[in-house]
């Protein structure tokens, strides 16, 4: 799925940032610390952690979040990739749980192994935006073990996650995202809500991932391809960005109109549409 190439603020998790004697932030990594208590407090209380829930946090930074959240759960699993960062963490936390840290690259980490006695996980954490596509899509492979994600990310990014038909940031990422998952806005946080202060927005959204997938498509790499086509010429109707994929018969099938917009149509709508042509190709079923 196409993405921007540009690398975003990754704006860790920090009350104090390099001002208390803590890891100064690194321009090579783009990092910026949440040092807003306000706004600290406000991600604690939405994510509402209970002491026998199971929680991991992706990029902890200094663990301005970790520490807050431990004081609840006392224990938690952490994935960090700046090593310089990790002996400063457990230092901070020591006090308050076990943190078990994996020192480890997020998007090929295997969450399965956080599993314990078939307890789902909770994820929470900042994704840098270079990441933050196939960050989330790499976590939907653990669906039926995940309850839920408390995720930063930039804000437009946010905005097409949680987007509904018509609005203007509905695309190819709102669908495939909420084709696994139901997706919500829930804040933005300012950029002087960091130090160094980004140059981008923020916004926190909640994933909520199906455990049974209420629209499935009966070959999900057609139906993959089905709306990377519709939206490759989104201002063209679907009748002629899909034109060498559907005929008017198999539109009569579906029972969609051909005229709407490629952001005009839900994500049940485009399942409908590539299980008709499914149902009447030779395409081999692939379910996910």
């Amino acid at each position: 799925m196409a993405m921007s190439t540009k690398k975003s603020p990754r704006h860790s998790f920090s009350e104090k940032g390099d001002r208390g004697g803590f890891h100064t932030p690194r321009k090579r990594f783009g990092q910026h610390f949440l040092h807003d208590k306000m706004i600290i407090q406000r991600l604690v209380d939405l994510i509402a952690p209970l002491p026998e829930q199971h929680i991991v946090e992706i990029g902890p930074g200094q663990g301005a979040l970790t520490v807050p959240i431990l004081k609840k759960t006392k224990q938690m699993d952490v994935i960090e990739l700046d090593r310089d960062l990790i002996p400063a963490l457990k230092s901070r936390c020591k006090e308050h749980g076990t943190l078990d840290v994996h020192e480890a690259d997020a998007l090929a980490f295997d969450y399965a192994t956080l599993i314990r006695n078939g307890q789902p996980i909770r994820l929470i954490g900042n994704l840098p935006y270079n990441i933050s596509t196939p960050l989330i899509f790499h976590l939907l492979e653990f669906a039926p073990n995940i309850i839920d994600m408390h995720f930063m990310l930039q804000k437009e990014v946010v905005e097409r996650l949680a987007a509904n038909v018509d609005d203007e940031a509905y695309g190819r990422l709102s669908i495939m995202v909420q084709y696994h998952a139901q997706a919500i806005s829930l804040f933005h946080v300012p950029p002087a809500a960091f130090y160094p202060p980004p140059q981008v927005d923020s916004s926190v959204v909640r994933i909520i991932p199906y455990q049974t997938i209420p629209h499935r498509a009966e070959n999900y790499a057609h139906f993959e391809n089905l709306v990377k086509q519709a939206f490759s010429q989104r201002r063209k109707t679907l009748r002629n960005s899909l034109k060498n994929l559907l005929t008017d018969q198999d539109w009569e099938r579906a029972h969609i109109d051909p005229h709407l917009r490629a952001e005009q149509v839900s994500v049940k709508d485009y399942v409908i549409l590539s299980n008709t042509l499914v149902e009447t190709s030779d395409v081999n079923v692939r379910n996910r």
